[in-house]
């Protein structure tokens, strides 16, 4: 058997450059700082992420190895069941400097009387009310007035369902003017998301930093715990608590693939730990009540970490806007950002809608919003912008509440215009943005919204009065055409 002559032939090495190379990503697509906005960001709603403040932290093919990198400590916080279907899990694991179980003791604060979380007709400090409700802008403290942080300005307006049973929903604003330093706050009640309306929020969680502005929504779920500065001075905004389901995205249906809020454009924090060791209070709501205890040192000391369960933020300007271009009007779940599964399938607990600037041009359409009885519950608010309805003195930094089967509608002054005016492509919401957040079910008014907010209006009955039935101006034309037709007549038309 001959000799194996070795091949004369070159390989090329991975490093030699191609002929036909461009360019090679150096690492994942991330959002980086700007002016208004310090930090960096992952993005991928839903993503599976992992983020190490110190490279080399994560261990390698295991979650609870026998010692961490730097003996940091193992730890998972679990939003789902262990046992939860794949598709459902979600938990996280970090890798700390010290365990959150190294507190002190557990502390029942005084009861804040403007907090809710039961809203069930055995509890006296709320009431079921079947009408339209409004707020003017709820006062913000001064910067010069007593420190008010945003756990101590958080107030809550309405809500269904109860945080112990984990199925509901809460609805609250916040109005603060202090930060909040060394202190922390966990809501074991639900996920809160955040809806800016004065000043920015720098929220610093277990995973990481967001800076929230007005036109941004933010989402920290059940069991984190987390901080809000206020680099801007007072702040004031909206806050929607769910207790049980989680937030999602909408399906897309006959969009297709593409459409509404894109999963790219939510943002996630990159791991960000700080170094102290000084007193630290952390504050926990747990049904509705406030428990508190000291520790030793800042609870954002995660050095790495993995997981799904983590907050993110979206700027809504980036929403993909549609709506009926030839004619009639669209139903206001095609604004949908973000939806939570109730318990009857196929039904939304509640759904999250934004109404950024739109292009109208439906022909042959009545252009305001329809007259309606809905079986869900409207909350609306204004970010920013003036409002253009016609039955409230709705304003930023105000909510409006409409009960579930309340009639609603435009005056008819509104209705006049509406039916008369020429009917040209327009361009509508520039410089404003709304939002609402649909509850599907019966919701309760809490007493501090009732009594104590100082700026409730309840939109008078007056505002009907002018209304008309305008078909009995055309009897003679009904009668017309029914005896046209073989038909017996109307009456005579009634005195108005």
């Amino acid at each position: 058997m001959g000799a194996i002559i070795p091949s004369s032939q070159r390989y090329p090495m991975i490093s030699d450059p191609q002929p036909t190379y461009g360019a090679s990503a150096q690492h994942a697509f991330t959002v980086e700082s700007n002016p208004a906005d310090p930090y960096t960001y992952q993005v991928g709603f839903g993503n599976r992420f992992t983020s190490e403040a110190i490279p080399g932290t994560l261990p390698s093919a295991c979650n609870v190895p026998q010692k961490v990198q730097y003996n940091l400590y193992s730890e998972q916080l679990n939003g789902s069941t262990f046992v939860s279907p794949r598709s459902a899990v979600q938990h996280a694991w970090f890798y700390r400097i010290y365990p959150s179980v190294a507190h002190g003791t557990l502390t029942k604060l005084p009861r804040n009387p403007d907090i809710e979380s039961r809203f069930t007709p055995g509890n006296e400090d709320i009431d079921f009310v079947p009408g339209a409700l409004c707020w003017r802008a709820f006062p913000t403290p001064d910067v010069e007035a007593a420190a008010v942080d945003f756990v101590q300005g958080l107030k809550t307006i309405a809500g269904h369902g109860e945080a112990t049973a984990r199925d509901g929903v809460a609805v609250h604003v916040y109005a603060a003017n202090a930060s909040m330093r060394k202190r922390a706050f966990c809501s074991n009640d639900g996920h809160m998301l955040f809806v800016p309306q004065v000043g920015r929020l720098d929220i610093q969680t277990e995973f990481g930093r967001l800076m929230v502005r007005p036109g941004e929504l933010a989402v920290v779920q059940a069991g984190i715990r987390f901080k809000i500065d206020l680099p801007d001075g007072p702040a004031r905004g909206y806050v929607q608590e769910l207790f049980g389901s989680r937030y999602e995205l909408p399906e897309l249906g006959p969009f297709g693939s593409n459409g509404m809020a894109l999963p790219r454009d939510f943002e996630y924090p990159v791991a960000s730990f700080d170094i102290d060791k000084s007193e630290w209070e952390i504050i926990y709501k747990l049904a509705g009540k406030l428990w508190s205890c000291k520790q030793n040192h800042t609870p954002f000391d995660v050095v790495a970490w993995d997981g799904n369960y983590v907050p993110f933020k979206y700027a809504v300007e980036k929403f993909v806007n549609a709506a009926f271009v030839d004619k009639d009007q669209a139903d206001p779940s095609l604004y949908t950002v973000l939806t939570a599964r109730g318990k009857t399938p196929g039904e939304p607990l509640t759904e999250v809608m934004f109404f950024t600037p739109k292009w109208s041009s439906a022909t042959n359409t009545f252009r305001p919003p329809y007259y309606h009885r809905n079986m869900a519950t409207e909350v609306v608010g204004i970010v920013y912008g003036e409002y253009k309805g016609t039955s409230r003195n709705l304003e930023p930094g105000g909510l409006s509440f409409q009960s579930s089967y309340t009639p609603h509608g435009e005056t008819h002054e509104a209705f006049e215009r509406a039916t008369t005016s020429e009917l040209k492509a327009e361009r509508l919401g520039e410089g404003n943005l709304a939002f609402m957040f649909q509850i599907s079910t019966h919701c309760a008014v809490t007493r501090y919204a009732m009594e104590r907010s100082g700026v409730l209006e309840v939109p008078p009955a007056s505002l009907w009065d002018s209304m008309r039935g305008h078909f009995f101006e055309h009897i003679d034309e009904v009668n017309d055409m029914l005896r046209h037709r073989g038909l017996p007549a109307l009456e005579s038309s009634p005195a108005e």
